[in-house]
């Protein structure tokens, strides 16, 4: 998906971890290069805002004060599946913080491969992953390994930047790993996923490494705050519920739509 997983982390072992890789050196010196012909315009209402990008990393848009991250693409997708990655980002922690039932309906939007996709669905097994991308080579990807492991509660969906083609007041959890902060159009994703949500239980779980932290080897762009994340999700309708810091290296906020 356009808002999957970004590929910010060196990958040879004598490389640092935040090396900006070839794919992302590519987009971002295009993005240099249109810099100067951006004209800075105030916040809309919505939250937006147009400006050279303080960041190569990322687009020359900004939401509520924020820089959004150039995504990666359909390339990447083996490093996705790396070897060490469950280790490195606590996987299995991740997956207990989130308490599902076995009937819930979880999207995973920015499913990628189906990572976490695959992993979410025996813990529902008379619930379904509802698989996520914007990005029609990652949703070919996965149901290639959907077809291999066999598990029939995984359900592909092919989105766009501003509809993850959620079922209205239907989903249970929403699961957003590193993937919120370089979502094209922030928003109207957000708002689309509000009202994919169950009124008074649904909830959001966004997972995103901890910028508060310099020691924490991502970039900055790839980064947000706790405060950041409140801001955001709050603007659009959410309740913010708490913040685990079980993990590794990133947050795990919980949000929650309320009855009204």
């Amino acid at each position: 998906m356009k808002n999957a997983v970004v590929l910010w982390m060196g990958l040879g072992a004598g490389a640092a971890a935040c090396t900006q890789l070839p794919l992302e050196s590519n987009v971002a010196n295009r993005a240099s290069l249109r810099a100067a012909t951006i004209t800075t315009r105030p916040p809309d209402s919505a939250g937006y805002e147009n400006r050279p990008p303080r960041d190569p990393n990322g687009i020359a848009r900004y939401y509520q004060g924020r820089q959004i991250a150039h995504v990666m693409g359909h390339e990447g997708a083996g490093w996705l599946e790396r070897d060490d990655r469950s280790q490195e980002e606590g996987t299995e922690t991740l997956l207990h913080e989130l308490h599902l039932k076995p009937t819930d309906v979880v999207a995973d939007i920015g499913a990628g491969t189906g990572f976490f996709s695959f992993r979410l669905a025996p813990l529902v097994p008379r619930g379904k992953v509802l698989a996520v991308d914007i990005q029609p080579e990652m949703i070919a990807e996965l149901k290639a390994r959907q077809l291999k492991n066999g598990l029939r509660n995984v359900e592909p969906i092919l989105g766009t930047t501003t509809d993850p083609h959620l079922p209205a007041g239907k989903v249970d959890m929403v699961l957003l790993v590193d993937a919120y902060h370089e979502f094209d159009r922030p928003r109207e994703m957000g708002l689309a996923i509000r009202g994919a949500l169950r009124p008074g239980t649904g909830r959001l779980a966004l997972v995103e490494y901890r910028a508060e932290d310099p020691a924490v080897p991502i970039k900055p762009i790839h980064k947000m705050t706790v405060a950041q994340a409140r801001k955001e999700m709050e603007a659009i309708g959410l309740e913010f519920v708490e913040v685990r810091e079980t993990l590794p290296q990133q947050h795990l906020l919980l949000f929650r739509r309320a009855v009204k």
